[in-house]
């Protein structure tokens, strides 16, 4: 099992005060000499998390909001980790193939061949319209994001590459740098519907995997993300592709599971009187019921059942701070990557 985590911004942290200090600050100039709070607790969180064993971040993107740009973000932390991807996250249709292409082997090449990216279609109209990019819907969105993929990898593998699309074209074009490694950069995504199944198989490397946010109890989550895996499954064999799953928990441990909850919300409401609902309603607390809350020795348990699924990588979300990281790098990384290697394999 892999193991990864957010970098640290305000559309994706909870329950920190550098965070909350970083939207307070926002618009109004530092003082003399300070850094951005979110920038000083990413370089924090993802060195001791490096140290820790954690083996990729998502460096997560909100154009309209208080976050450090996702390309910045990861180009001044990556670079100084030694054992963690950046995983940077990119829109189609607000970034033109060819220049994240160049992005894309710049930041490769300065993370010793450790880079990938995470596509996002977009839902947010409004940031994509205030930002130059075009808002499309449905089928058109995805044969977008398919040829902003199939510009990628053409530029990262040829010395020259012609595109002739629906919504891009490209004649002769170069990238004088190529990736870091042979191997050019994977490309993750999530999505939920028919149509985005279809383009994860087709097109993607690694999905992370939709469970379902409803379920009540993680037996019926576990049931979801079981189907939805046999789904992609067959989804991949009609493409003769194999993509590999992802996903999302949420990590608090704690003598009992009700307690390890309760210090969360707790510290949730503490540094953030007034929290993002949409953050917590459909972020975090549909990741706190796939059963990673509570005494290591139960996240453990729950971990190992995620790997007989077929799941290969944690991308974990908990509260932020080095401690935490620290803890469960100790308590749930560490011991589950010790294991016999072929326990750990997935299926």
């Amino acid at each position: 099992m892999q193991f990864g985590l957010y970098a640290p911004i305000p559309m994706a942290t909870v329950g920190s005060p550098e965070i909350a200090k970083a939207v307070s600050e926002a618009l109004a100039p530092l003082p003399d000499g300070h850094l951005d709070a979110q920038f000083d607790l990413g370089v924090d969180l993802l060195t001791a998390a490096d140290r820790a064993g954690f083996e990729l971040c998502l460096f997560a993107e909100r154009h309209l909001g208080n976050d450090i740009a996702a390309w910045v973000l990861a180009s001044a932390i990556a670079s100084r980790l030694d054992r963690i991807r950046a995983l940077v996250a990119v829109h189609p249709g607000l970034w033109d193939p060819v220049m994240v292409g160049k992005l894309a082997v710049s930041l490769d090449r300065v993370c010793r061949g450790r880079m990938a990216l995470n596509i996002v279609n977009g839902w947010f109209d409004e940031e994509f319209r205030m930002f130059g990019g075009t808002v499309l819907q449905g089928e058109e969105r995805y044969q977008r994001t398919v040829e902003f993929i199939d510009i990628l990898r053409g530029l990262w593998t040829h010395e020259s590459f012609s595109y002739a699309g629906r919504f891009y074209k490209v004649e002769a074009g170069q990238l004088l740098l190529k990736p870091a490694s042979p191997v050019p950069p994977e490309i993750y995504s999530v999505s939920r519907s028919d149509r985005g199944r279809d383009f994860i198989a087709g097109h993607c490397d690694w999905w992370f995997i939709d469970f379902p946010k409803s379920a009540e109890t993680v037996d019926d989550a576990l049931r979801g993300i079981e189907d939805a895996i046999a789904d992609m499954s067959r989804r991949c064999e009609r493409a003769g592709r194999k993509v590999r799953y992802a996903l999302n928990p949420f990590i608090a441990l704690g003598r009992s599971q009700q307690e390890a909850f309760d210090d969360t919300i707790q510290r949730v409401f503490t540094y953030d009187p007034d929290p993002d609902t949409r953050k917590i309603e459909q972020r975090m607390l549909p990741a706190t019921r796939l059963g990673c809350i509570g005494s290591a020795e139960n996240v453990r348990r729950q971990i190992n059942r995620f790997e007989q699924l077929g799941i290969e990588l944690l991308l974990c979300k908990f509260i932020p701070t080095a401690e935490n990281v620290r803890r469960i790098g100790e308590e749930i990384v560490a011991p589950m990557q010790a294991r016999e290697p072929s326990l750990s394999m997935a299926g």
